[in-house]
């Protein structure tokens, strides 16, 4: 039996979840790294809500957080051989499988948050979502991640001076393993998971991500420099496998479709109230939030910009993206 199909014998599960619905057909196993109640997990278990009202009780969703399904660039070769059914996954590990996820990574491609969700939501959006399928995956949506910035153990960044030298964590990609580099740092991959103990024995000086990852993966405690440079505003990617999808009947696929459509306001909502608490908790706990003159980081990356904009399609996604005005 496929992994993600159970028959009417989830009966008696399903009347736990839905009074009255009709017997659950299909269960989709979902993978996120973050913890329970983080806001892309709260959104993609909203999904599943949305997916059993309009599916009659049909359709769910079980939603495995917390890594238990692997780090990110693992699960996401799992969803593409159907063995985990949807994944939300940072975009960094599509970078080297993906092409055109590289501009959304690009650091300070976008100029706000505000300027991210109108390309996330409008047809450059789409564009980028539908480059997923030959890879199979089908992209569904995008959730924010909002801005990450650079935290460190001993050395706080006050300028792009204080990059020099010091080691930091990077996800598994070569976009940002040069980012960090053309900074003058050292760049360092490994799986989120391993981050907390890599700054406590000093194998790395420190990471970068945004506040509530700061603040839920307890990275504050041992990293306590938080320097707001906001390199990035990547949105993180919703996709369920090409495998899976073509297993669902077309009616089927515009439900799952639209949840996780439908699941964004809700995820956004979440994020943006995160966000400003992990801040705030995180410096009542001790830590210093730092503000820094962007520009010199922004001058930088030059050199990124040309080596990943390396095709006549990916430079025409970039001007499309900086052309975008947001009202």
């Amino acid at each position: 039996m496929n992994v993600f199909v159970k028959f009417s014998a989830s009966v008696a599960i399903l009347a736990g979840l839905a009074t009255g619905a009709a017997s659950q057909e299909i269960l989709l196993r979902s993978s996120d790294t973050h913890p329970d109640g983080y806001p892309t997990v709260e959104a993609v278990k909203h999904m599943g809500e949305l997916l059993m009202e309009r599916s009659g009780g049909r359709i769910g969703i079980e939603v495995y957080h917390s890594s238990q399904l692997g780090e990110e660039a693992d699960a996401i070769e799992q969803t593409r051989l159907g063995v985990i059914d949807i994944i939300r996954a940072s975009f960094g590990p599509f970078n080297n499988i993906i092409p055109e996820t590289k501009v959304p990574s690009l650091p300070y491609i976008f100029r706000s948050v505000e300027h991210m969700r109108a390309v996330a939501d409008g047809d450059i959006g789409a564009d980028i979502l539908a480059a997923f399928e030959p890879h199979g995956l089908i992209g569904l949506a995008f959730y924010d991640a909002g801005a990450r910035s650079f935290y460190t153990s001993e050395t706080p960044v006050r300028s792009i001076e204080d990059m020099a030298g010091q080691k930091f964590r990077v996800m598994q990609s070569d976009l940002f393993v040069d980012m960090i580099n053309a900074l003058g740092a050292d760049a360092v991959p490994m799986p989120y998971g391993e981050v907390y103990s890599a700054i406590q024995t000093g194998v790395i000086d420190g990471a970068e991500n945004n506040p509530p990852s700061y603040e839920t993966a307890l990275h504050a405690e041992v990293a306590p420099y938080y320097t707001l440079d906001e390199h990035l505003i990547v949105p993180e990617v919703l996709a369920i496998s090409k495998i899976t999808w073509d297993r669902l009947s077309p009616e089927d696929q515009e439900l799952v479709r639209q949840a996780a459509i439908d699941s964004v306001a809700y995820q956004r909502e979440l994020w943006d109230a995160a966000e400003q608490a992990s801040l705030e908790a995180v410096a009542a706990a001790g830590s210093e939030i730092i503000e820094v003159d962007k520009q010199p980081f922004i001058d930088a990356m030059a050199p990124v910009y040309e080596q990943y904009v390396d095709t006549p399609e990916l430079q025409e996604l970039v001007d499309r993206i900086q052309a975008l005005e947001v009202e």
